[in-house]
């Protein structure tokens, strides 16, 4: 009988085990998509209508009741308590945030735009890291979920740095320059609508905003996933793209950040 060389041997026990760790990344994948629609559209749903409010409005209200005014470490962290130990909910979190840190005391940003705001636990975060002079301006899409935004960067005290601006990215983004006196952004966080972060960072581009050195860091891009997005950021001499890999907020879910450096439209191509 013949026996297979082993080389032959060896590559097939390397398919295999690149196969099942792929498929280990797909399950993970697909558990953290369960977290997420199991929260978002099915419990959360009925402990609003047993409890007659929105899960937005207990995490404002927990950081009313529990939180330091004035404090933003003390409202970052009972919010992170909230949601780790009673509601899930899809804040960035203290994982990512701690990356989201790093990056932002990195850049050093002047102007900060935030796309996507939920209840303002990002804009926190960012915030209180601001140099004096800096500002960060958060387009939300839900108005509901703006008010409450407001109401937690004011109970932190960081009102004078935040503007919440409600409305739908794609209409906000061609208006930043003449109504919010928005020459370019330094810094762009990207934590809203997944199938938006591609056509905003185009539109971004198309409208002037974006320089040389821009640094765009956008917050799930692996669960629940933007390939689109990464497909093209990573494939384009205008980018320049680093991942930091983590885990989806409150949970072991794998999950990442993706940090692009704009460099401008004028770039070489990429070796």
């Amino acid at each position: 009988m013949l026996e297979a060389p082993p080389l032959l041997l060896a590559a097939g026990a390397l398919g295999l085990v690149l196969l099942a760790l792929l498929w280990l990344l797909q399950a993970l994948r697909r558990w953290g998509l369960f977290i997420i629609g199991w929260n978002e559209f099915v419990l959360h749903p009925v402990r609003n209508l047993l409890m007659g409010n929105s899960k937005e409005q207990r995490i404002l209200r927990h950081v009313l009741q529990h939180a330091v005014a004035g404090d933003p470490q003390s409202v970052l962290d009972t919010i992170d308590a909230y949601c780790s130990q009673k509601e899930w909910a899809m804040n960035v979190g203290d994982k990512k945030g701690q990356i989201v840190d790093a990056v932002l005391r990195e850049q050093r940003p002047s102007v900060l735009l935030e796309l996507g705001a939920y209840c303002g636990y990002s804009a926190v975060r960012m915030a209180r890291l601001l140099l004096p002079g800096a500002r960060l301006l958060t387009i939300e899409l839900n108005p509901d979920y703006a008010a409450i935004t407001q109401q937690m960067v004011d109970f932190a005290g960081l009102q004078d740095r935040v503007t919440v601006v409600v409305g739908a990215s794609e209409d906000i983004i061609p208006q930043l320059k003449k109504k919010y006196d928005v020459d370019i952004v330094d810094m762009v966080f990207l934590d809203h609508w997944k199938d938006r972060y591609l056509p905003d960072t185009l539109l971004l581009e198309e409208c002037g905003l974006l320089r040389k050195g821009t640094v765009l860091l956008a917050d799930n891009v692996i669960c629940p996933g933007t390939p689109e997005f990464l497909e093209y950021v990573r494939g384009s001499s205008r980018f320049e793209c680093t991942h930091f890999s983590s885990y989806l907020e409150y949970s072991q879910v794998v999950d990442g950040l993706e940090k692009v450096v704009y460099k401008g439209p004028g770039s070489p191509a990429q070796p």
